[in-house]
This record gives C-alpha cells, structure tokens and sequence, in this order.
C-alpha cells in the first residue's frame, strides 16, 4: 500500500522549493530540499548542476528542521539559458558511506543519466492570465449556430447536415460533414463557458480550407466565410475578452491544404518564390508530406521567403491574428513536434524560437502552446513554448487506470484493439515518468485533457463514473484543466471524427453524464487555490485501486485521494502529511462516503468508488 519511494527527499521545481521562477544567465538562485524524518537526515547534500555541460557542485547549507522534515538549501549561478541540476545526499555515517541521488525520477542509489535532471529555462514567466487558466476547445462546426446565420452556397466538397444528424466515424464523408456551426454561435453561448469556470477559448483552425476540421487550409489570410469571416472572428474575441476569456487560434506551421495559395503557384511555376516553400522532387511532381496524406503539403522551413511571409514582422501570418482588429492571445501549433523536420532536417527548434521572438516583439505575454502528442519532453526543451498539448504524462495513463476492460476504441495511434489498463501504481509511475522531463513551468502549462477532438471520448472508454474522477484529477494536479466541448455533457465517440459530436443543446436526452457543476466546483476551487495554482506535489499512497497526493503551498494544503472502486484502508504515516489531521477539512465536491480517521500514527481513509475526496489543511511552514 505504501511505496517507499513516496517518503524519499523531495523537490520539484515547483516556488516552495525555487522562489525564482523566470531568472536570466547569471542570476543567482537558491534552490531547496525536503527530506522526511522517516528517510533519515543526511549528514551533508550537494547540488549538482551542468555548466556548458560540465558537472558543478555546490555544498548546500542546513536549515531549521519543520514538522520532522530537514531542509536544505544551496546556491546556484545560472550559467546557460537551460540550467540542469540534481542533489547528491550522504547518508548518516551509521548507515556507512551511503550516497543517493535526487533527480526529476526521485532518489536512486545509483547513478542515472543527465535527462532525468530537474530543468529550469530562463524565460519571462507566462501572464498571469495564461497561468491560471482554464482551457475549453471548440471544433468551430460543431459548437453552435448563431441566431442570425443564413443559409449559404456549400462549396463542392462539403456535404450539409442537419444538427441531429450522426457524425460518420470513419469514411469519404467524415471529412466533408458541415454541420453548420459559425463562429457567432459560439459568441452567443460564451455565458456557459463562463458557467463553467473557463477562462481560454481555444479555436481549431479558422481558416478556409476543403475539409471540416480545416487543417488543410487554402489560405491564411482570411477567416473562412462559412464560419462568419473575419468580422465574426472580431466579435467573437471582442465578446470573450469582455468576459475575461482568452482566446488562442491553431495554425498549422508544418503543412498546408494541396489546395493552398502558394502550393498552387508553386506546382504552377517552379521558378516562383512560393515553390521553395515545399519539399517537392526534381519533377516537381512528388513532394512530402504529413504522414504521406497528399492533401497536406509540408512546409519548408529553409525558405527565407517563407520565414518572412508565415513568421517574421508584424505582417506575418503569426502577427497578423494577434494584432488589432482581431487580438488573438496566442497559438497552439500544429503537430509542432514534426514542424521543420522532413528527413534529415531538423529546425524544429528554431522554427519555434522564431515564432516566439514575433510574438514577443508584436505583443508580449501571449501563450505559445505546441501539439506534441507522444512523449513531449524533448520539443519543449525549447525555450519557446509554454507548454504542450500533450497525452503521454497524464491522459493516456489516466485511460489506462480508468479504462473498461471491454473497451474497444483505438489506444492513441497504437496498433491494439481496446485499451491495456493498468493499475494504481502503474497510474502513478507513468505520470511521474513522464512529467520528470518537464521544468515546473512547462509541467504547469501543459494541457490536461480527459480527451480531445483527435480522441476518443472519455466516457466511451472509461468506467461509469471514470470521467468523472479523471476530470476531478485533471484540475487538482499541475497543468492547463483543457476541456473539449462537450465533456461538460459527458458526449460519447469512438474516435476523434466521433467525437466531434454537434453540442446537444435542445435537452438531456443527448447528455449521458451532466459533469456542468462538478466541473464549476473544480474551476472555482482551483482559481481561487495557490496550493491547486502552482503548489507542489507529493504522493503520499498508492494501491491498485486507489491513490492519495498532496498540493502543498505556504497559504493552504490539499489531501486529494482518487478511486476507481471502494476502498477501506489507504494508509497515509502522519509524518507525510502537510499538518495535523485535527486541523483539515472536507471540500464538497458532490461524492459522499468518504472518511478519514486516526489509528496507531496512520490517517486511515476510506470511501465508495469511483470518486474523489479533498482535505484541506492550513499552510505548509517553510524554514
């Protein structure tokens, strides 16, 4: 029940442990250690960083022990625009010469490679807006039609569908279905994004294109009429702005629609400026593309001419939509782990500096969020990004904890039939693993997402009651809470073109799970939460079926325990908690039976699953 690695040191790069969350080469910073009483109290700690690669160690000082814990703090001169760093503790000499290390994957007694290390990168920090953000997706044509849209001339593509007719999975018709959602209904319905705590609209794309999901855009320069055109692009943004909503478009930087402007021209005059914009063959008749889809033609970022026209300046594409009258508040990029990578290119990450560099010097502030749907460690190793729309870390392990055994729908891209579930220690163990590669910043930053328009449908593949506590867990860790419109009603589909279901707006009949005031609770506690906001994280118990973490800050504490089943005897030592147990108190968030008692020096907890029970406590002392 209890893991020994949940007692060891910690330190997580979160402001309890690095005060200085956006320091610049050459500042000085101070960065601290916890370590239990139950871990023993080392006789000497070091910090371990990199200059210019090279190891560095620095001897940290002891500060006054709190709650049985020790702290330790030492000095460190940030020497790259990346500073990489880990602690070295020697064991008290009872226990003979004992070393262990610290880094971003917990304690080892051995040694582990320098990708484990904790990061930091020298960045402005993101606005304050952007930082405590809520996130709702909306697939344009399946959000809403406005009260004033009048029917209009479909282009020869697309196929017009009422509201209520079904979305096809899969097929030539998947792509063509026009629902007829318009960027003015989703204006009209923006007081029920405010109902549910949501302070960032996110738009896939807007622009023109041969497709409904419009990720194969003919142009960037205008939006796409049958979603209002640019002036419904204003209102909109005018009217989330007005309700303190941000909103962030999606461009796709890797690629175009075959149907594009410039691929047009460039397959029409290979002597053109637009066809050094591609990867085409010496014919000119082949070219790359994203995953080998002729539709989408990838982009070449060697183009100097294209650089100018897509990124750099205020007449850019990425300025452009930032910029009065249309005042976007930032990007998420495409498939930007595959931006300017094609073969044995790679400028990926200069791409990106490029992208940030405009949106810093056009307005500075805005959010720069980077699709990366595997393992996304490596792309925001860039200084660019914010963070990543990302499923690795935190939603394709919480799936598997969550997961049916007879679900069926495809498990992200992977050649298996139905989802391979694991259990509360496999939850935990993915997570960690995969958010280890992850400075604070970038961890909290992040979207966190039950599931989203390239998916499945949470409640398609989880237990009854599953989504509930994943959309729980998807507020109360770090990261961006990003809902996908819809969850809200807890939609159902078997993938992601499934899950682009028509908002069901006309009755309940179409809402399977009525998540609306979970989820309002969850917003209204996180925003007003420093411990939910940027507190750190420890897990403090873990079982097959069941687990427990704590969101420590100096104003207030949180015990959060998860179940996907009844559970009657997770243990937590008292020494691991963030105060006394007399001093907590239960937050309502609508599940019932569930307890905690005192017994032998342990808090017992137990209660009904699938659910979740928060404790507060009063603020974690600091040395």
């Amino acid at each position: 029940m209890q893991d020994a690695t949940l007692s060891s040191p910690h330190h997580d790069g979160s402001p309890q442990y690095v005060r200085n969350q956006s320091p610049v080469v050459g500042d000085v910073l101070a960065l601290r250690l916890r370590v239990p009483a139950r871990w023993g109290t080392p006789r000497r700690v070091f910090l371990r960083s990199l200059r210019d690669g090279e190891p560095h160690y620095d001897q940290a000082r002891s500060l006054p022990s709190v709650d049985g814990w020790s702290w330790w703090e030492a000095d460190v001169t940030v020497v790259n625009p990346t500073l990489r760093y880990r602690f070295l503790l020697k064991g008290a000499e009872a226990q003979g010469p004992s070393w262990s290390w610290l880094t971003a994957t917990g304690a080892s007694p051995w040694d582990t490679p320098d990708r484990d290390d904790f990061v930091i990168h020298c960045r402005p920090a993101p606005a304050e807006w952007a930082r405590g953000g809520v996130v709702y997706q909306v697939f344009p044509d399946r959000f809403a039609r406005s009260e004033t849209q009048h029917p209009a001339d479909l282009p020869g593509w697309a196929v017009a569908c009422a509201w209520e007719d079904p979305v096809e999975p899969r097929g030539e018709l998947t792509p063509r279905q026009i629902y007829g959602g318009d960027l003015d209904g989703i204006t009209e319905k923006l007081d029920h994004l405010v109902d549910l705590g949501v302070t960032i609209l996110y738009l896939t794309p807007f622009f023109p294109a041969r497709s409904n999901h419009r990720y194969d855009a003919t142009t960037f320069d205008v939006v796409d009429p049958l979603l209002g055109g640019d002036d419904a692009l204003i209102r909109l943004v005018e009217a989330a702005h007005a309700r303190n909503i941000a909103v962030i478009g999606d461009l796709t930087a890797n690629h175009t629609g075959d149907a594009h402007e410039w691929f047009q021209k460039a397959r029409a005059d290979p002597t053109s400026a637009e066809a050094s914009f591609y990867y085409f063959d010496e014919e000119s008749a082949g070219y790359a593309c994203w995953f080998g889809v002729p539709s989408l033609p990838k982009l070449n970022w060697a183009s100097q001419e294209l650089r100018r026209r897509f990124i750099e300046g205020t007449d850019s594409v990425v300025a452009k939509w930032l910029l009065p009258p249309f005042n976007l508040d930032g990007w998420r990029i495409d498939v930007a782990n595959m931006m300017g990578r094609n073969s044995d290119v790679d400028m990926n990450h200069q791409i990106a500096a490029l992208i940030r560099a405009t949106m810093d010097d056009v307005r500075p502030g805005l959010l720069l969020l980077a699709e990366s749907t595997g393992d996304a460690t490596e792309n925001l190793t860039s200084q660019a990004w914010d963070g990543a729309m990302t499923y690795s870390n935190f939603t394709r392990p919480l799936w598997q904890w969550l997961a049916r055994e007879d679900a069926v729908a495809n498990f992200f891209g992977t050649p298996i039939t139905g989802i391979p579930r694991i259990d509360g220690h496999g939850f935990v163990a993915t997570h960690l693993a995969l958010s280890a590669g992850f400075s604070w910043r970038a961890r909290t930053q992040n979207m966190s997402a039950l599931n989203t328009h390239d998916t499945a449908r949470a409640g398609t593949v989880m237990i009854k009651g599953g989504p509930a506590v994943g959309m729980a867990l998807v507020f109360l860790l770090p990261g961006l809470p990003t809902l996908f419109a819809g969850d809200e009603f807890g939609l159902r589909g078997s993938n992601g073109e499934d899950s682009r279901t028509p908002m069901p707006w006309q009755g309940s009949a179409d809402r399977p799970d009525d998540l609306r005031a979970l989820i309002a609770v969850l917003a209204s506690l996180r925003a007003g939460s420093p411990a939910l906001l940027e507190g750190t994280v420890r897990w403090l118990a873990v079982a097959r079926d069941v687990v427990a973490l704590a969101r420590e800050h100096e104003h207030e504490c949180f015990v959060i325990v998860a179940a996907r089943a009844d559970y009657d005897s997770v243990t937590i030592p008292l020494g691991l908690l963030p105060g006394l147990w007399s001093d907590a108190e239960q937050v309502a968030l609508g599940w019932p039976d569930a307890t905690g008692v005192l017994a032998d020096q342990m808090l017992v907890l137990s209660g009904r699953g699938p659910s979740v029970q928060v404790w507060r406590f009063p603020g974690l002392v600091l040395p």
